[in-house]
């Protein structure tokens, strides 16, 4: 039972790293930006979702539909007044930004809640945990729904970037800016459209790991932010199956590392698994490798 115990908590912290690394994959797949002040923004989502359930005394379930719009206008406004006039500049450039705007999204919590860590209540504090074999199996239940809200997500997306004309207009631009102006397809709205649902994945990130992990400050999304960007890259950057499984893979592989190794090694364990996997096939598992002509 203590194995499953492990694999089950490794399905539901993959998931909270899955559904971040969906939006950094979009961000990326779309705008070819690497935003590294996303793991802030999920940072941001818990905590209107606190406020909102603490001050404002909101069900949690609306709690979250706030922190949605709340990062949902932070991720347009980040879009427009960081990178937009950066949209010609080199890498170097948007990366220093990024990681600009990621301090500034911290300092800026730190001056708003304080450095003193909040106590997150979970948004299921009211539903019974699952106990299966006759009690010897206890699954919380921000387990279940974290892990069924990933795979929602997942296939969502993969519809949405698929069938409609909004994701057929993403992978446009993804494709091929230039060409994808020029066939009347507004370059502009759409990667502000990107960062939107980017920043809106990121607030249910938000409050999905808080809820499992109570503990909130400034800095809370920092680390799962590097870890999501590592379990996009591990997946296949770009690719929305790619970051859901390499999410879930990075997650059991922490939490199996903490229990049947060492605490204080286990984040060195993730990314020395990725270095290895990128050695093999250095665009990610489900990558694909793009051949430029010269």
């Amino acid at each position: 039972m203590t194995f499953l115990t492990y694999l089950i908590n490794g399905l539901s912290l993959g998931s909270v790293y899955a559904i971040i690394a969906l939006g950094y994959t979009m961000v990326y797949g779309i705008a070819k930006m690497l935003n590294f002040a996303h793991g802030d923004v999920i940072m941001v989502g818990a905590y209107m979702s606190f406020c909102s359930v603490m001050y404002l005394h909101l069900p949690p379930w609306l709690s979250v539909i706030v922190a949605m719009i709340v990062c949902t206008l932070l991720g347009i406004t980040i879009e427009k007044l960081a990178y937009k006039p950066l949209r010609g500049a080199t890498s170097l450039a948007v990366l220093i930004t990024a990681i600009g705007v990621s301090y500034f999204l911290q300092n800026a919590a730190l001056l708003i809640w304080g450095s003193a860590p909040k106590v997150f209540t979970s948004i299921f504090n009211n539903v019974e945990s699952f106990r299966l074999f006759d009690g010897q199996l206890v699954i919380a239940p921000e387990t279940i729904f974290t892990v069924i809200a990933c795979i929602v997500i997942m296939l969502v997306l993969t519809f949405f970037t698929t069938k409609t004309k909004l994701g057929k207009s993403m992978r446009a631009v993804s494709e091929d800016k230039a060409a994808a102006q020029l066939m009347g397809i507004n370059v502009n709205s759409t990667i502000s459209l990107t960062f939107a649902i980017g920043s809106a994945l990121a607030a249910i990130a938000g409050v999905l790991l808080c809820s499992s992990y109570p503990t909130l400050m400034p800095t809370t999304g920092s680390m799962p932010g590097i870890k999501a960007f590592t379990a996009a890259v591990f997946g296949g950057i770009g690719s929305i199956p790619g970051a859901m499984i390499g999410g879930i893979l990075l997650g059991i592989i922490e939490i199996f590392a903490r229990a049947y190794v060492s605490t204080e090694i286990s984040d060195a364990i993730v990314f020395g698994v990725l270095i290895v996997v990128l050695l093999v096939k250095p665009t990610g598992l489900l990558g694909k490798k793009i051949t430029e002509k010269v």
